[in-house]
């Protein structure tokens, strides 16, 4: 796995052994982050806002957003392994200083709040197994929501074969969903107040 554009591209990130972790294949996460890079307003790249990542793993979003100008990352992630990876990855790129790691469970934690006016982007990025149940996945969303900044996104990822049921969500509302072989990514904003 490693960083696929901006000024982190091409180095390698450390992953923990097994498959504790689903990485995004580097074709889904171009194809999602030039999706970003134009609802954000910024073609390639990701404006200066505050991102979280739930359910970082080894932190690749995270880090992907940050390679491409995101202004500073929150991770939560509750697995030793894929903490200490994590941890390995911020330290190798000096990502210290512009980023939080929270151990916990994003499922049931209080969401952080985001050091500005809200996350501009956020990746919601479970387990697929957790995620059976989809109402577990809408609590967490509705959550969410007042944490995201007025033009916020919020990036959730699971197994194509779940219905997330998106409409109505409390807070939110899908502006896009995509199939990328066996997986489903669905962006999500605001709702108009």
């Amino acid at each position: 796995m490693r960083v696929i554009a901006g000024r982190f591209r091409g180095i390698a990130l450390q992953t923990p052994p097994g498959r504790q972790t689903r990485p995004m294949t580097d074709r889904v996460k171009e194809s999602l982050f030039n999706i970003l890079g134009h609802r954000l307003g910024t073609p390639g790249g990701i404006p200066p806002i505050d991102v979280l990542d739930l359910f970082a793993g080894t932190g690749a979003l995270g880090i992907e957003a940050l390679s491409r100008g995101a202004r500073s990352c929150r991770f939560v992630e509750r697995d030793r392994r894929a903490l200490a990876a994590l941890r390995a990855n911020l330290g190798k790129l000096r990502l210290m200083d512009v980023t939080r790691v929270a151990t916990g469970n994003a499922w049931t934690m209080r969401i952080p709040p985001a050091p500005h006016d809200g996350y501009g982007l956020a990746f919601v990025d479970p387990p697929y197994r957790e995620v059976e149940n989809p109402l577990r996945a809408v609590d967490l969303l509705e959550r969410l929501a007042p944490r995201l900044s007025a033009e916020g996104v919020a990036v959730f990822r699971s197994s194509a074969a779940i219905e997330l049921p998106v409409h109505p969500l409390r807070g939110l509302r899908c502006v896009d969903e995509r199939t990328f072989g066996t997986m489903r990514v669905v962006l999500l904003t605001r709702a108009p107040a």
